[in-house]
């Protein structure tokens, strides 16, 4: 029979001490499992709050892989099988097309890309995502490219609306001063050096202040808004509508109109808003007088002051008029249609 050896000395406590290592390794091990899985915790649940879900893609057969908040973005099933081709159509044809262009030259180049695009989800919902991709190489050749994509909707909205009161008129809805004087300047700085075309109308309203002393602001804004859309209508093709104060408004039309173009676009102006304002079964009559000046090489305030001096003249000259500035002297052309 035989006898089972028995450890004593040096090897009993080799064993025990490597016996308490490996406690010890283990209860490390769990304790690192239990903090990577409360930090994946934390990463879902930000994820989620923040609309951001990882993906990745294989560039040798363009296999997805996404995380839960990457479906979501896009309206699917988290378990639906992806396909590339198919997840590219909901993208609008801008952002595909610039998606590709980013897309092949951060490949091309072994960086990445960034962008913001637009897409329409499996169930029809409109989304602003931003995009962030890194391109991961072996042996010098692209293999994969990973990244984020991020819910940016209503980032997007706001920076619109900010943008819109930035650039626009609140009550009208047409371009505001501020935005009028940056397209003045643009228009004036491309035709230095160059032949005058196009001009500056600067519309006045005739008859305003009698409407809205006489029917209050209220009668008074909605005239506003039937000149402006009327207006728009009458200056189709024009570079800019703008109103510029309380019952001034401006045009700026570009180089495909020349000087007989500008005085037909001037009567149409002054006929459509000759038309009498219906309010509330009330027939309210205005009118309009036009001060134009061509572009030439002047600074954006002289063709302003320029304008301004027709539109003196205009006034003067009976109202329902237009005028168009020439250099020395404010002399211009009386409207034939004008009463």
């Amino acid at each position: 029979m035989r006898r089972r050896a028995v450890l004593r000395g040096p090897d009993a406590a080799t064993i025990a001490g490597l016996e308490a290592r490996l406690e010890a390794q283990a209860a490390l091990i769990r304790e690192q499992a239990a903090s990577l899985s409360q930090s994946q915790k934390i990463f879902d649940r930000a994820s989620v709050a923040a609309r951001i879900g990882v993906w990745q893609c294989n560039l040798a057969d363009q296999a997805l892989q996404w995380t839960d908040v990457v479906y979501d973005l896009f309206d699917l099933p988290r378990d639906a099988p992806l396909d590339r081709a198919e997840i590219v159509k909901c993208y609008t044809p801008a952002s595909a097309a610039e998606l590709q262009a980013k897309r092949s030259k951060g490949i091309a180049e072994r960086t990445g890309f960034g962008l913001d695009a637009e897409i329409v989800t499996a169930k029809g919902n409109r989304r602003w995502i931003r995009i962030t991709a890194s391109v991961e190489c072996e042996d010098g050749v692209a293999v994969r490219i990973f990244g984020m994509k991020q819910d940016i909707t209503e980032e997007k909205i706001l920076a619109d609306q900010t943008r819109y009161l930035a650039e626009y008129d609140v009550m009208t809805g047409l371009a505001n001063r501020s935005r009028f004087q940056s397209k003045l300047a643009e228009l004036t700085a491309v035709t230095s050096g160059q032949p005058a075309l196009g001009a500056l109308l600067l519309v006045d309203l005739d008859g305003f202040k009698q409407i809205n002393d006489t029917f209050g602001h209220i009668a008074g804004d909605e005239c506003l808004k039937d000149v402006a859309r009327r207006l728009e209508s009458a200056c189709a093709g024009v570079d800019l509508v703008s109103r510029i104060g309380g019952d001034e408004f401006a045009v700026l039309a570009g180089p495909q109109l020349d000087l007989a173009a500008i005085s037909e676009l001037a009567r149409d102006i002054i006929d459509s808003l000759g038309r009498p304002v219906d309010n509330g079964g009330r027939a309210l009559k205005l009118g309009a007088s036009i001060g134009i000046a061509r572009y030439e090489e002047c600074t954006p305030s002289e063709l302003l002051v320029r304008a301004d001096t027709a539109l003196y003249q205009a006034k003067a000259g009976g109202r329902n008029t237009f005028r168009i500035f020439k250099a020395p002297e404010a002399t211009g052309v009386r409207n034939p249609r004008a009463a």
